[in-house]
């Protein structure tokens, strides 16, 4: 569900990207609605179809899905690496398709980057070098150049190292200087999460990986044969799957790591005694050993401390032990 409150950064509508002869007449003849049979019938491979998402400014979108599903393909046409063959994008109320090359790299320069599985580090460059090369092919001012970078540095935990070589550091420590990693580690995943808190960054994000994606999303898409499948909060995809594949895609998530409290609550009685008290967002994961074995409910508060309802231990043994709770939600 999206924030009313937050602006959209990043949207598309209706995109497509199909490979092979003829594309952008077949799609104009078919007016951005080709059917799978009418592609494979002109030979056409359709990698993103009818992809249309908002995100919002300083929201983390991760887009999921199995491999050649066309997740990457549609990061590329969002940042027009490769042309899409249909739609439109927009970005901070730009039509992104209708700018010029000029344009183009002043808003790569400037406003946008992406970051790619495999990092590559200027052998023959410090760290201090290579954080600064972005800047220097903007034509930024040597003194300003050095303050920027060394202050990238401190931020992302390498101080004292900005004149090692590449050869000189670990693999994380690559990593950390090129921005770029896969972010299967655990660690990294802090680190994006410390630099998010910062950055106020809106970023759009690709993982195989589902508690990774528990751990970093706002938001999830996932995608089936280059369509998006469903759009929703981590808890939402679990709890609320749109279709089969998308139930099959969450069966193993463990539920005590995605559900939050709220989730799981009752109306509760007026003056009924709690054991304690947790957050409505709060995850169970977060507060299942101590409710597991207290004898009265939890109490369950918004934001500004307000009772909402409450929840019961036996609602989260039920949940750890993977049975279907027989209370009623409110």
């Amino acid at each position: 569900m999206t924030d009313a409150k937050r602006p959209v950064k990043l949207s598309c509508r209706n995109l497509w990207k199909v490979f092979g002869p003829n594309a952008e007449d077949f799609m104009r003849r078919h007016k951005g609605a080709a059917s799978a049979e009418a592609l494979a019938e002109a030979k056409l491979i359709g990698a993103v179809r009818q992809a249309s998402i908002d995100v919002q400014e300083g929201e983390i979108f991760i887009v999921m899905g199995l491999s050649g599903s066309g997740k990457s393909t549609m990061l590329r046409c969002l940042s027009r690496l490769i042309e899409p063959t249909f739609g439109e994008v927009q970005f901070d109320g730009r039509d992104l398709l209708k700018q010029s090359e000029a344009e183009l790299i002043e808003i790569r320069r400037h406003k946008m980057g992406m970051v790619f599985q495999h990092f590559a580090l200027l052998p023959h460059l410090t760290v201090l070098e290579n954080v600064g090369f972005p800047l220097s092919v903007q034509g930024i001012a040597k003194d300003q150049l050095v303050k920027r970078a060394r202050a990238m540095v401190d931020l992302v935990g390498l101080k004292g190292r900005e004149h090692h070589y590449p050869r000189e550091l670990s693999g994380g420590q690559q990593q950390r200087v090129s921005a770029l990693d896969p972010l299967i580690r655990r660690e990294m995943q802090v680190e994006l999460m410390r630099l998010q808190n910062v950055l106020k960054k809106t970023i759009v994000f690709i993982t195989h990986d589902f508690d990774e994606a528990i751990r970093l999303a706002d938001r999830i898409a996932i995608m089936k044969d280059g369509e998006i499948i469903q759009i929703g909060a981590p808890e939402e995809l679990v709890l609320n799957p749109a279709t089969d594949y998308v139930a099959e895609f969450t069966r193993d998530v463990n539920r005590a790591k995605v559900m939050s409290a709220q989730s799981l609550m009752t109306r509760g009685k007026a003056g009924a005694r709690h054991s304690g008290k947790v957050e409505a967002k709060a995850k169970v994961e977060t507060f299942a050993a101590e409710i597991v074995g207290a004898k009265l409910p939890f109490a369950v508060l918004d934001g500004d401390g307000k009772l909402l309802g409450e929840i019961a231990p036996q609602a989260v043994i039920d949940l750890l032990a993977g049975r279907k709770s027989e209370q009623a939600r409110p």
